[in-house]
């Protein structure tokens, strides 16, 4: 039977339309796939992701529900969903599975954050990582030793933060948090964050470098403009988790544009 120019229009509309299908279809490979595991249940794929990697890399993700906030309390609460939302993304074709929380995988330190990821490899056979490896990449590529940090967080949390890193053999010289469990809307915005910032490396007699951490802030439009400021590297949660979860993946991430740890 003889296809007709409607038909044929068609069906090429409907590659166009539909290319990552009609690329399948063609026997495209996938592109390599980052699990990100929230704290949010119902939380999009940072727009970072794609302003740092547009093309080559996919992102899919869930979330595991944080009811009680940015609190000791409500990790505890959250923690036992991570294993089951990482098998369900390893089951939708994710490649590496990262934690994608800062405070909810450094909460209860060095070893609760080594062991978490060894139980999400062991329960989905994909490499694993986390948030707050992220920071860990970031601060070693930096060949930081002294660090200051800016949080989201309480004092309490903040603190853990603070013992955290020195379980990996940082000195913590400075820090400082906005004081939320939750984040009200118009509460963290890039002036608040750039003030914040500055004013942690201020107090931190010359660190190393600058760690802002809290996967909800939003900072990729921050980072140089504190670097440009204090004159060293800056490390951020959601930035930096992204750039060492595709690492993982075996993609090339080095980025420009984004602050001198990405760049190198």
């Amino acid at each position: 039977m003889r296809t007709t120019r409607r038909q044929f229009l068609s069906a090429l509309g409907a590659a166009v339309a539909y290319p990552v299908l009609a690329g399948r279809v063609f026997g495209a490979a996938p592109n390599p796939t980052l699990g990100l595991i929230f704290p949010p249940e119902n939380y999009p794929i940072p727009p970072d992701a794609k302003m740092l990697f547009p093309a080559g890399v996919d992102f899919i993700g869930n979330g595991v529900g944080l009811p009680g906030g940015m609190t000791v309390q409500g990790y505890e609460e959250a923690v036992p969903r991570i294993l089951p939302r990482a098998m369900d993304l390893a089951k939708q074709g994710a490649n590496v599975i990262s934690v994608f929380g800062s405070s909810i995988t450094f909460y209860k330190g060095a070893k609760f954050h080594d062991d978490l990821i060894k139980q999400v490899e062991k329960a989905t056979g994909r490499k694993a990582t986390t948030q707050s490896n992220g920071l860990l990449d970031g601060l070693r590529t930096a060949n930081a030793r002294r660090v200051a940090i800016a949080t989201a967080y309480t004092d309490e949390v903040t603190e853990r933060l603070k013992v955290f890193l020195q379980e990996y053999g940082f000195e913590v010289t400075a820090a400082k948090g906005l004081g939320f469990t939750r984040i009200p809307e118009g509460a963290a915005t890039h002036d608040i964050l750039f003030k914040l910032s500055t004013e942690a490396y201020a107090n931190s007699r010359k660190a190393d470098a600058m760690v802002i951490s809290c996967g909800a802030l939003k900072t990729i439009d921050l980072i140089v403009p504190v670097e440009d400021a204090i004159k060293v590297p800056v490390i951020s949660s959601t930035p930096h988790g992204l750039w060492h979860g595709v690492k993982l993946l075996g993609v090339p991430a080095k980025v420009r544009g984004f602050g001198m740890v990405m760049a190198k």
